[in-house]
C-alpha cells in the first residue's frame, strides 16, 4: 500500500500544535519528525512552508528516514513554498521544481512539458517564482506485478483576492500552465496525481455558503475544474476530465467535508468552512488503484487540515536520491564548513625548509636546552624602582600622605555656641506649621491622584450582544475605505449557520471614540 498525505501547514517554522494532541516539541528536528509520523504516509506533500532557501535550517530540511525536496519563492520571504517529504522507500527517481521547465537543472529532472506557446518566458518566469509547484516521479508497483511510473504535483494555487483583478489573472494562467504539464505527462506514460491546496471550492458542497455567493457556478476557477475533472465521480460514462476527485468519489454526498476555516472567527469550531485542499488522480489510476480518500479534520496546527489518499501499490524506492534533494545543498552537505577550502599551499622557500628539518630533526635533550636558553635571555624588569609594577596588597591599607593630618592642639567649638535652643512658642509655630504643610501636601495628592484616575480609567466595560446577552469582543476595519482603522463590537461566539442558535449573532456596534 502506499499512502500519501497533503497538507497546507501555514508555516513549517511555527511550532505546530494538537498534532495527536500532544505538547509541542521544543526542538525542532523532532517536531517535524514527530509531525510526520503522526500523518504515518509514505509521502507526505506540505504547501504554504513560508520558507526561503536562507533560512531553511538542517533540522528542519533533514529528518531521520525521509529525503525532502523544496521550492522557494524567489519574490517574497515567508510568502508561499511547498515541501514533499518522501520515506527512503518511497524514494523518487526523479524531482523537479516548477511547472515551467525553467528552473530544471537537466540532471534528474521530470521532464514532459507540454505546449507552452501561448506564454511568454516572462510569464513562465513569474508564474515559477513563487514557488508553487513540485514534482516528483517515483516507481510503482501494481498488484499484478507491472512497474509503472507515478508522478506527484504538490501544488499551492494563488488565491484571487478580490480586490486585486490581476492575481485573478495570475491564478487562472497558474490553472492553465499546471493543466498543460499535467496532461503532458498523462499523454507520456505516466500516472499523475495533483494534490495540494487549489484555493477553489468545487461545488456547492464544499463551501458553507455557496447559497448566498452570487454566481457561485459562474466563477472562472470552477469552471476550470469542471474541465479537469470528472463531474460524476467513478461512474461510468461520465468522462469529462482525464482527473477525477478522490474524495468526491468515495464520498459523493457527504456533507460538511471542509478542510479549510476561518482562525479569526473561530469557524472550524462549528465547522464552517470550505474545502480547498484536493487529491486528484488520473480516472485510470482511481479506478484501478485508489482504496479510499480521507479528510483529517482532528489535526490541529494550521487553518487546514490534512487530505489523503490510500493506493494499492508498492513504492520501488531509487537508488540514489534526486539532485533536488536537501541534503545535496552546500549548506547541509558540509562541504563549505572544510575551513582547507580557503588556504592556497605556497611553494616554500629553501633555507624555511631546511630550519623546519632541522628542528624537526632535534633530539628531546636539544629541544629542552633550547628552550632554557631562551628563556635566560629574556629580559627582565628591575624589581626595583619600576613604576608600572604591581602594587604589593598592604600599600593599600597604609596611610595617605596627602591626606591633612589633624593638629592635637586645635580646640574645637562648645556646641552651646553652635546651637541656639528653642523656646516653647518657637516649638509650638514651627509643629502647627509642618501640620498645615503635611495637610496641604496630602491635599495636592489626593488631587492628582483623582485626575489621573479620571484620564486613565481603562477600557470601558465591553457591551453585551443582542442574540445571547454575553460580552462581545472588539474588532478593527482593516479594509481600505472611510472606515479604517475604526474599532467595533461583534458578538465573541464562533462564525456558524445562521440557523445554529450556537453561532455568532448578527450583533454589530461602533466604538466610541475615546
Amino acid at each position: 500500500m502506499l499512502r500519501v498525505v497533503s497538507w497546507n501547514i501555514n508555516g513549517i517554522r511555527s511550532p505546530v500544535q494538537g498534532v495527536g494532541y500532544e505538547e509541542p516539541s521544543n526542538c525542532t528536528a523532532m517536531a517535524m519528525g514527530r509531525i510526520l509520523d503522526k500523518l504515518d504516509a509514505d509521502i507526505v506533500c506540505l504547501q504554504e512552508t513560508k520558507v526561503t532557501r536562507d533560512v531553511l535550517t538542517e533540522p528542519l530540511a533533514i529528518i531521520e528516514g525521509c529525503n525532502s525536496y523544496f521550492s522557494f519563492s524567489r519574490n517574497r520571504s515567508g510568502y508561499s513554498g511547498v515541501a514533499t517529504f518522501c520515506k527512503d522507500s518511497a524514494t523518487p527517481v526523479a524531482a523537479e521544481e516548477g511547472l515551467s521547465g525553467l528552473l530544471a537543472t537537466q540532471n534528474g529532472d521530470v521532464g514532459c512539458y507540454g505546449n507552452m506557446d501561448d506564454f511568454t518566458q516572462e510569464e513562465l518566469r513569474a508564474l515559477d517564482s513563487e514557488g508553487r509547484a513540485l514534482l516528483t516521479q517515483h516507481k510503482i508497483c501494481t498488484w499484478e506485478g507491472k512497474e509503472k511510473t507515478l508522478t506527484l504535483i504538490n501544488v499551492y494555487c494563488p488565491h484571487a483576492d478580490p480586490g486585486k483583478p490581476e492575481r485573478l489573472a495570475f491564478k487562472m494562467r497558474f490553472y492553465r500552465l499546471l493543466q498543460i504539464r499535467a496532461e503532458a505527462l498523462l499523454a507520456a506514460g505516466s500516472h499523475v496525481i495533483i494534490l495540494g491546496d487549489l484555493n477553489t471550492a468545487h461545488r456547492p458542497i464544499d463551501h458553507w455558503d455557496a447559497v448566498n455567493l452570487e454566481c457561485f457556478e459562474e466563477d472562472p476557477g470552477r469552471k476550470w475544474m469542471d474541465h479537469l475533472l470528472s463531474n460524476l465521480g467513478c461512474q461510468a460514462g461520465s468522462h469529462t476530465g482525464p482527473f477525477i476527485d478522490s474524495y468526491r468519489c468515495f464520498h459523493p454526498n457527504q456533507k460538511g467535508a471542509f478542510t479549510c476555516w476561518s482562525t479569526v472567527s473561530g469557524a472550524r469550531h462549528l465547522n464552517y468552512g470550505s474545502r480547498l485542499d484536493y487529491v486528484l488522480g488520473d480516472r485510470t489510476l482511481v479506478m484501478d488503484t485508489f482504496q479510499t480518500s480521507f479528510l483529517l479534520p482532528e489535526v490541529m496546527g494550521s487553518d487546514h487540515c490534512p487530505v489523503g489518499a490510500v493506493l494499492s501499490v508498492s513504492s520501488v524506492p531509487a537508488k540514489q536520491c534526486p539532485p533536488l534533494c536537501t541534503r545535496f545543498l552546500p549548506e547541509f552537505a558540509g562541504t563549505q564548513l572544510k575551513i582547507l577550502r580557503f588556504l592556497v599551499r605556497l611553494k616554500q622557500d629553501p633555507v624555511f625548509r631546511q630550519s623546519a628539518l632541522q628542528l624537526s630533526n632535534q633530539t628531546p635533550v636539544q629541544m629542552r636546552q633550547n628552550k632554557a636558553r631562551v628563556r635566560s635571555t629574556r629580559s627582565r624588569p628591575s624589581q626595583a624602582g619600576s613604576s608600572r609594577g604591581q602594587k604589593n596588597l598592604m600599600s593599600y591599607f597604609q596611610p595617605s600622605s596627602s591626606r591633612p593630618q589633624a593638629s592635637p592642639n586645635l580646640e574645637l567649638p562648645s556646641l552651646d555656641t553652635l546651637v541656639t535652643p528653642k523656646t516653647s512658642e518657637e516649638d509650638v509655630m514651627a509643629n502647627v506649621e509642618g501640620q498645615a504643610k503635611a495637610s496641604e501636601a496630602k491635599d495636592e495628592k489626593e488631587v492628582r491622584t483623582s485626575f489621573w484616575k479620571s484620564l486613565l480609567r481603562g477600557p470601558l466595560p465591553m457591551p453585551l450582544c443582542g442574540g445571547h446577552r454575553e460580552p462581545c469582543v472588539m474588532r478593527t476595519v482593516k479594509k481600505p475605505g472611510p472606515n479604517l482603522g475604526r474599532h467595533f463590537y461583534m458578538c465573541a461566539r464562533p462564525q456558524g449557520p445562521p440557523t445554529d442558535p450556537s453561532s455568532r449573532c448578527s450583533f454589530f456596534l461602533w466604538s466610541r471614540p475615546s
